[in-house]
Protein backbone atom coordinates (compact mmCIF):
# COMPACT_ATOMS: atom_id res chain seq x y z
CA UNK A 1 0.00 0.00 0.00
CA UNK A 2 2.96 2.00 1.10
CA UNK A 3 4.08 2.00 -2.58
CA UNK A 4 1.16 2.44 -4.00
CA UNK A 5 1.00 5.84 -2.64
CA UNK A 6 4.83 6.60 -3.76
CA UNK A 7 4.03 5.71 -7.09
CA UNK A 8 0.76 7.74 -7.32
CA UNK A 9 3.10 10.62 -5.60
CA UNK A 10 5.39 10.65 -7.86
CA UNK A 11 3.06 10.38 -10.77
CA UNK A 12 1.20 13.65 -9.81
CA UNK A 13 4.72 15.45 -9.02
CA UNK A 14 5.50 14.36 -12.88
CA UNK A 15 2.04 15.98 -13.70
CA UNK A 16 2.65 19.06 -11.90
CA UNK A 17 6.02 19.40 -13.25
CA UNK A 18 4.94 18.90 -17.09
CA UNK A 19 1.93 21.44 -16.34
CA UNK A 20 4.48 23.82 -15.00
CA UNK A 21 6.94 24.34 -18.23
CA UNK A 22 3.81 24.62 -20.16
CA UNK A 23 2.94 27.70 -18.46
CA UNK A 24 6.70 28.11 -19.07
CA UNK A 25 6.11 27.54 -22.87
CA UNK A 26 3.68 29.62 -22.84
CA UNK A 27 5.45 33.04 -21.03
CA UNK A 28 8.34 33.03 -23.77
CA UNK A 29 5.63 33.30 -26.21
CA UNK A 30 6.82 36.60 -28.79
CA UNK A 31 10.47 35.98 -27.12
CA UNK A 32 11.52 32.53 -29.50
CA UNK A 33 10.97 31.88 -33.17
CA UNK A 34 9.36 28.43 -32.63
CA UNK A 35 6.56 29.81 -30.70
CA UNK A 36 3.67 27.93 -32.21
CA UNK A 37 1.38 26.09 -29.82
CA UNK A 38 -0.66 24.22 -32.62
CA UNK A 39 -0.51 20.59 -32.77
CA UNK A 40 1.82 18.80 -35.70
CA UNK A 41 1.45 14.94 -36.98
CA UNK A 42 4.35 14.19 -34.68
CA UNK A 43 2.56 15.40 -31.47
CA UNK A 44 -0.65 13.84 -32.63
CA UNK A 45 0.69 10.41 -33.05
CA UNK A 46 2.78 10.58 -29.94
CA UNK A 47 -0.64 11.08 -28.16
CA UNK A 48 -2.34 8.94 -30.19
CA UNK A 49 -0.29 6.02 -28.99
CA UNK A 50 -0.51 7.64 -25.67
CA UNK A 51 -4.09 7.06 -25.53
CA UNK A 52 -3.21 2.96 -26.24
CA UNK A 53 -0.76 2.96 -23.53
CA UNK A 54 -3.56 4.49 -21.27
CA UNK A 55 -6.10 1.22 -22.16
CA UNK A 56 -3.27 -1.14 -21.45
CA UNK A 57 -2.48 0.66 -17.90
CA UNK A 58 -6.29 0.55 -17.23
CA UNK A 59 -6.91 -3.26 -17.93
CA UNK A 60 -3.48 -4.10 -15.97
CA UNK A 61 -4.55 -2.72 -13.05
CA UNK A 62 -8.15 -4.26 -13.13
CA UNK A 63 -6.52 -7.75 -14.14
CA UNK A 64 -3.78 -6.81 -10.63
CA UNK A 65 -6.69 -6.02 -8.50
CA UNK A 66 -8.92 -8.67 -9.26
CA UNK A 67 -5.77 -11.22 -8.56
CA UNK A 68 -4.67 -9.60 -5.83
CA UNK A 69 -7.83 -8.97 -3.73
CA UNK A 70 -10.34 -11.15 -5.66
CA UNK A 71 -10.32 -13.42 -2.64
CA UNK A 72 -12.07 -10.47 -0.41
CA UNK A 73 -15.70 -11.12 0.42
CA UNK A 74 -17.71 -8.24 -1.52
CA UNK A 75 -21.03 -9.85 -1.24
CA UNK A 76 -21.50 -12.73 0.10
CA UNK A 77 -22.89 -14.86 2.89
CA UNK A 78 -26.36 -13.06 3.04
CA UNK A 79 -27.73 -13.96 6.39
CA UNK A 80 -31.41 -12.79 5.24
CA UNK A 81 -33.81 -14.44 2.24
CA UNK A 82 -34.02 -11.29 0.76
CA UNK A 83 -30.49 -10.70 1.10
CA UNK A 84 -29.52 -12.96 -2.08
CA UNK A 85 -31.75 -11.26 -4.34
CA UNK A 86 -30.07 -8.19 -3.23
CA UNK A 87 -26.77 -9.62 -3.76
CA UNK A 88 -27.66 -11.17 -7.13
CA UNK A 89 -28.92 -7.52 -8.23
CA UNK A 90 -26.07 -6.04 -7.11
CA UNK A 91 -23.57 -8.44 -9.14
CA UNK A 92 -25.78 -8.20 -12.53
CA UNK A 93 -24.89 -4.32 -12.38
CA UNK A 94 -21.55 -4.85 -11.01
CA UNK A 95 -20.75 -7.00 -14.09
CA UNK A 96 -23.11 -5.07 -16.68
CA UNK A 97 -20.90 -1.75 -15.46
CA UNK A 98 -17.72 -4.22 -15.65
CA UNK A 99 -18.61 -5.31 -19.70
CA UNK A 100 -20.03 -2.06 -20.52
CA UNK A 101 -16.97 0.02 -18.82
CA UNK A 102 -14.41 -2.72 -20.69
CA UNK A 103 -16.09 -1.88 -24.51
CA UNK A 104 -17.04 1.65 -24.51
CA UNK A 105 -12.81 2.40 -22.93
CA UNK A 106 -11.54 0.25 -25.66
CA UNK A 107 -13.60 1.81 -28.37
CA UNK A 108 -12.90 5.39 -26.93
CA UNK A 109 -8.89 5.01 -27.09
CA UNK A 110 -9.30 3.12 -30.36
CA UNK A 111 -11.17 5.76 -31.72
CA UNK A 112 -8.51 8.19 -30.03
CA UNK A 113 -5.69 7.14 -31.73
CA UNK A 114 -7.51 6.44 -35.30
CA UNK A 115 -9.08 9.51 -35.92
CA UNK A 116 -6.30 11.61 -34.77
CA UNK A 117 -5.60 14.56 -36.12
CA UNK A 118 -3.39 14.59 -39.52
CA UNK A 119 -2.58 17.93 -41.27
CA UNK A 120 -4.79 18.51 -44.44
CA UNK A 121 -7.51 15.70 -43.02
CA UNK A 122 -10.99 17.81 -41.79
CA UNK A 123 -13.54 16.31 -39.69
CA UNK A 124 -16.98 14.68 -41.50
CA UNK A 125 -19.99 16.49 -39.08
CA UNK A 126 -23.36 15.33 -38.37
CA UNK A 127 -26.22 17.48 -37.78
CA UNK A 128 -27.76 15.00 -36.15
CA UNK A 129 -28.58 10.77 -36.22
CA UNK A 130 -31.57 9.71 -35.26
CA UNK A 131 -30.90 5.96 -35.56
CA UNK A 132 -27.75 6.45 -33.87
CA UNK A 133 -29.39 8.34 -30.96
CA UNK A 134 -32.59 5.87 -30.87
CA UNK A 135 -30.21 3.23 -30.53
CA UNK A 136 -27.57 4.43 -27.49
CA UNK A 137 -31.08 6.17 -25.61
CA UNK A 138 -33.30 3.08 -25.96
CA UNK A 139 -30.61 0.18 -24.67
CA UNK A 140 -29.31 2.00 -21.39
CA UNK A 141 -33.34 2.88 -20.52
CA UNK A 142 -34.37 -0.89 -21.23
CA UNK A 143 -31.33 -1.83 -19.00
CA UNK A 144 -32.20 0.37 -16.29
CA UNK A 145 -35.96 -0.32 -16.36
CA UNK A 146 -35.10 -3.80 -16.03
CA UNK A 147 -32.70 -3.76 -13.24
CA UNK A 148 -35.01 -1.02 -11.20
CA UNK A 149 -38.45 -3.11 -11.62
CA UNK A 150 -35.89 -5.60 -10.42
CA UNK A 151 -35.31 -3.90 -7.43
CA UNK A 152 -38.40 -2.65 -6.72
CA UNK A 153 -39.81 -6.34 -6.46
CA UNK A 154 -37.45 -7.02 -4.10
CA UNK A 155 -38.26 -3.66 -1.98
CA UNK A 156 -42.08 -4.47 -1.89
CA UNK A 157 -41.72 -7.85 -0.47
CA UNK A 158 -39.52 -6.10 2.38
CA UNK A 159 -41.04 -3.31 2.68
CA UNK A 160 -44.94 -4.19 2.59
CA UNK A 161 -46.27 -7.21 4.72
CA UNK A 162 -49.31 -8.12 5.99
CA UNK A 163 -49.04 -8.53 10.00
CA UNK A 164 -52.03 -10.37 10.52
CA UNK A 165 -51.38 -13.05 7.65
CA UNK A 166 -47.30 -13.38 8.26
CA UNK A 167 -47.82 -12.32 11.87
CA UNK A 168 -44.01 -11.48 12.31
CA UNK A 169 -42.04 -10.96 15.32
CA UNK A 170 -42.12 -7.15 15.55
CA UNK A 171 -39.45 -5.33 17.79
CA UNK A 172 -38.80 -1.49 17.63
CA UNK A 173 -35.12 -0.44 17.29
CA UNK A 174 -34.92 3.08 19.45
CA UNK A 175 -32.08 5.15 18.50
CA UNK A 176 -30.13 7.94 20.55
CA UNK A 177 -27.46 9.62 20.83
CA UNK A 178 -25.23 7.59 20.90
CA UNK A 179 -27.13 3.85 21.72
CA UNK A 180 -29.52 1.85 20.79
CA UNK A 181 -32.14 -0.14 22.63
CA UNK A 182 -34.86 -3.04 21.40
CA UNK A 183 -38.53 -3.42 22.49
CA UNK A 184 -40.19 -6.74 21.88
CA UNK A 185 -43.68 -6.56 21.71
CA UNK A 186 -44.33 -9.94 23.55
CA UNK A 187 -47.00 -12.35 23.34
CA UNK A 188 -49.39 -10.17 21.86
CA UNK A 189 -46.96 -9.52 18.83
CA UNK A 190 -48.06 -5.61 19.31
CA UNK A 191 -45.82 -2.75 20.34
CA UNK A 192 -47.64 -0.72 22.95
CA UNK A 193 -47.69 2.89 22.03
CA UNK A 194 -44.85 5.04 22.65
CA UNK A 195 -43.67 9.15 23.00
CA UNK A 196 -40.75 11.01 24.28
CA UNK A 197 -42.77 12.50 27.29
CA UNK A 198 -43.25 9.61 28.82
CA UNK A 199 -39.77 9.03 29.31
CA UNK A 200 -39.04 8.80 33.01
CA UNK A 201 -36.51 6.67 35.30
CA UNK A 202 -36.16 3.49 34.03
CA UNK A 203 -38.67 4.36 31.10
CA UNK A 204 -36.25 4.81 28.58
CA UNK A 205 -37.99 4.84 25.66
CA UNK A 206 -41.30 6.55 26.72
CA UNK A 207 -43.38 3.63 26.96
CA UNK A 208 -47.49 4.18 27.62
CA UNK A 209 -48.08 2.41 30.29
CA UNK A 210 -51.61 2.76 30.22
CA UNK A 211 -51.68 1.01 26.84
CA UNK A 212 -52.71 -2.69 27.21
CA UNK A 213 -50.64 -3.29 24.61
CA UNK A 214 -47.82 -2.42 26.17
CA UNK A 215 -48.14 -4.46 29.41
CA UNK A 216 -46.41 -7.24 27.71
CA UNK A 217 -43.14 -5.00 25.98
CA UNK A 218 -39.79 -5.86 26.80
CA UNK A 219 -36.82 -3.73 26.70
CA UNK A 220 -33.03 -4.99 26.49
CA UNK A 221 -29.46 -3.53 25.22
CA UNK A 222 -28.85 -6.78 23.23
CA UNK A 223 -30.90 -7.42 20.14
CA UNK A 224 -31.94 -11.56 20.28
CA UNK A 225 -34.13 -12.78 16.61
CA UNK A 226 -34.93 -16.37 15.61
CA UNK A 227 -33.93 -17.99 12.67
CA UNK A 228 -36.49 -18.83 10.17
CA UNK A 229 -38.91 -16.29 11.29
CA UNK A 230 -40.13 -12.50 10.02
CA UNK A 231 -38.73 -9.89 11.91
CA UNK A 232 -40.79 -6.64 11.47
CA UNK A 233 -38.32 -3.94 12.83
CA UNK A 234 -40.40 -0.45 13.56
CA UNK A 235 -37.82 2.48 14.10
CA UNK A 236 -37.79 5.40 16.33
CA UNK A 237 -35.07 8.39 16.94
CA UNK A 238 -35.23 10.35 19.86
CA UNK A 239 -32.69 13.21 18.69
CA UNK A 240 -31.37 13.45 15.56
CA UNK A 241 -31.21 11.09 12.81
CA UNK A 242 -29.77 7.96 12.55
CA UNK A 243 -29.55 5.23 10.19
CA UNK A 244 -30.30 1.11 11.11
CA UNK A 245 -27.31 -0.56 9.32
CA UNK A 246 -27.60 -4.38 9.65
CA UNK A 247 -24.90 -5.27 7.11
CA UNK A 248 -24.94 -8.84 7.22
CA UNK A 249 -28.71 -8.91 6.41
CA UNK A 250 -28.80 -5.94 3.55
CA UNK A 251 -30.76 -4.53 6.05
CA UNK A 252 -31.04 -0.12 6.27
CA UNK A 253 -33.73 2.08 6.78
CA UNK A 254 -33.51 5.47 8.75
CA UNK A 255 -34.73 6.50 12.09
CA UNK A 256 -36.47 9.49 12.04
CA UNK A 257 -37.65 12.10 15.24
CA UNK A 258 -41.46 12.36 15.26
CA UNK A 259 -42.24 9.33 13.04
CA UNK A 260 -41.76 5.46 12.89
CA UNK A 261 -40.35 3.90 9.95
CA UNK A 262 -40.18 0.16 9.11
CA UNK A 263 -38.42 -2.71 7.59
CA UNK A 264 -38.64 -6.49 7.45
CA UNK A 265 -36.56 -9.06 6.95
CA UNK A 266 -36.46 -13.36 7.34
CA UNK A 267 -32.73 -14.22 9.15
CA UNK A 268 -31.43 -17.65 7.75
CA UNK A 269 -28.08 -17.88 9.38
CA UNK A 270 -27.40 -18.38 13.40
CA UNK A 271 -24.86 -16.54 14.90
CA UNK A 272 -22.44 -19.85 15.13
CA UNK A 273 -23.79 -20.55 11.67
CA UNK A 274 -22.25 -17.66 10.45
CA UNK A 275 -19.03 -18.07 12.52
CA UNK A 276 -18.37 -21.36 10.77
CA UNK A 277 -18.53 -20.55 7.11
CA UNK A 278 -14.96 -20.65 5.79
CA UNK A 279 -15.42 -16.85 4.36
CA UNK A 280 -15.58 -16.28 8.35
CA UNK A 281 -13.44 -18.27 9.66
CA UNK A 282 -10.24 -16.73 6.99
CA UNK A 283 -11.66 -13.25 8.29
CA UNK A 284 -11.44 -13.89 11.62
CA UNK A 285 -8.17 -15.12 11.53
CA UNK A 286 -6.61 -12.46 9.00
CA UNK A 287 -7.96 -10.25 11.63
CA UNK A 288 -6.22 -11.88 15.18
CA UNK A 289 -3.53 -12.09 12.40
CA UNK A 290 -3.00 -8.41 12.63
CA UNK A 291 -4.46 -7.92 16.20
CA UNK A 292 -1.80 -10.29 17.38
CA UNK A 293 1.30 -8.65 15.53
CA UNK A 294 0.00 -5.11 16.97
CA UNK A 295 -0.03 -6.55 20.72
CA UNK A 296 3.80 -7.46 20.65
CA UNK A 297 4.29 -3.65 19.69
CA UNK A 298 1.90 -2.49 22.18
CA UNK A 299 3.43 -4.93 25.18
CA UNK A 300 7.00 -3.34 24.30
CA UNK A 301 5.49 -0.44 25.20
CA UNK A 302 4.00 -1.30 28.65
CA UNK A 303 0.60 -1.28 27.17
CA UNK A 304 -2.71 -4.24 27.52
CA UNK A 305 -2.38 -6.13 24.65
CA UNK A 306 -5.70 -6.03 22.17
CA UNK A 307 -8.40 -8.99 22.57
CA UNK A 308 -8.93 -11.54 20.13
CA UNK A 309 -11.62 -10.53 17.68
CA UNK A 310 -15.12 -13.18 17.70
CA UNK A 311 -17.44 -12.63 14.70
CA UNK A 312 -20.74 -10.87 15.87
CA UNK A 313 -23.82 -9.43 14.23
CA UNK A 314 -23.73 -6.08 14.56
CA UNK A 315 -26.71 -3.05 14.47
CA UNK A 316 -24.93 0.17 12.96
CA UNK A 317 -25.62 3.56 12.52
CA UNK A 318 -24.47 4.59 9.35
CA UNK A 319 -25.35 8.49 9.80
CA UNK A 320 -22.87 10.86 11.01
CA UNK A 321 -24.90 11.73 13.95
CA UNK A 322 -22.64 13.04 16.35
CA UNK A 323 -18.85 12.92 18.24
CA UNK A 324 -19.79 9.19 19.54
CA UNK A 325 -21.20 8.41 16.08
CA UNK A 326 -18.29 5.24 15.27
CA UNK A 327 -19.29 3.72 18.89
CA UNK A 328 -22.86 3.63 18.64
CA UNK A 329 -23.48 -0.05 17.92
CA UNK A 330 -25.53 -2.89 19.03
CA UNK A 331 -24.76 -6.90 19.14
CA UNK A 332 -27.10 -8.83 17.60
CA UNK A 333 -27.64 -12.37 18.21
CA UNK A 334 -29.33 -14.78 15.86
CA UNK A 335 -30.75 -17.81 17.73
CA UNK A 336 -31.95 -21.12 16.78
CA UNK A 337 -36.48 -20.97 17.89
CA UNK A 338 -35.53 -22.73 20.58
CA UNK A 339 -32.73 -20.82 22.21
CA UNK A 340 -34.64 -17.65 21.88
CA UNK A 341 -38.14 -18.44 23.48
CA UNK A 342 -35.66 -19.15 26.23
CA UNK A 343 -33.74 -16.27 26.35
CA UNK A 344 -36.97 -13.97 26.16
CA UNK A 345 -38.78 -15.88 28.66
CA UNK A 346 -36.89 -14.58 31.53
CA UNK A 347 -36.93 -10.66 30.43
CA UNK A 348 -38.50 -8.67 32.70
CA UNK A 349 -40.92 -6.53 30.68
CA UNK A 350 -41.60 -2.86 30.99
CA UNK A 351 -44.17 -2.41 33.56
CA UNK A 352 -42.34 -4.44 35.89
CA UNK A 353 -39.41 -2.47 35.63
CA UNK A 354 -41.64 0.82 36.50
CA UNK A 355 -43.25 -1.12 39.09
CA UNK A 356 -40.06 -2.14 40.57
CA UNK A 357 -38.13 1.34 40.51
CA UNK A 358 -40.98 3.20 42.16
CA UNK A 359 -40.88 0.36 45.01
CA UNK A 360 -36.86 1.06 44.81
CA UNK A 361 -37.59 4.79 45.21
CA UNK A 362 -40.33 4.20 47.49
CA UNK A 363 -38.08 2.20 50.05
CA UNK A 364 -35.22 4.16 49.83
CA UNK A 365 -37.66 7.54 50.70
CA UNK A 366 -39.12 5.68 53.83
CA UNK A 367 -35.71 4.58 54.61
CA UNK A 368 -34.61 8.03 54.54
CA UNK A 369 -37.10 9.23 56.29
CA UNK A 370 -36.47 6.48 58.92
CA UNK A 371 -33.09 7.93 59.39
CA UNK A 372 -33.88 11.58 59.20
CA UNK A 373 -36.50 10.81 62.37
CA UNK A 374 -33.95 8.94 64.40
CA UNK A 375 -31.23 11.30 63.97
CA UNK A 376 -34.02 14.27 65.12
CA UNK A 377 -34.70 11.99 68.23
CA UNK A 378 -31.02 11.82 69.03
CA UNK A 379 -30.76 15.24 68.90
CA UNK A 380 -33.66 16.19 70.87
CA UNK A 381 -32.34 14.02 73.70
CA UNK A 382 -28.88 15.52 73.53
CA UNK A 383 -30.82 18.67 73.58
CA UNK A 384 -32.48 17.64 77.12
CA UNK A 385 -29.42 15.90 78.44
CA UNK A 386 -27.48 19.38 78.00
CA UNK A 387 -30.72 21.55 79.41
CA UNK A 388 -30.55 19.26 82.52
CA UNK A 389 -26.97 19.47 83.27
Amino acid sequence: MNSLLILLVLVLLSIALWQLTKIFDLTQVGKRRDNSQVANDKDNNINGYMMFGFLVFIYVTTIYCVIKFGHFPLMDNAASEHGKDLDQLMWISMMMIFVVQTVTQALLHYFAFKYRGKVGNKATYFADNNKLEFIWSSIPAIVLAVLIFYGLFAWNDIMFINEEEEKPIVIELYAQQFKWAARYSGDDAVLGKANVRYIEGVNSLGVDLSDKNAQDDIVTDELHIPKGQKILFKMRSQDVLHSAYMPHFRAQMNCVPGMVTQFSFTPTMTTSQMRDTEDMIEKVANINAIRSKKSVELIAEGKTALDPYTFDFLLLCNKICGASHYNMQMKIVVDTPEDYKKWLKGKVTVVQSVKADASEAAASKEDSAKKDSTSVKKETIVAQTVVMK
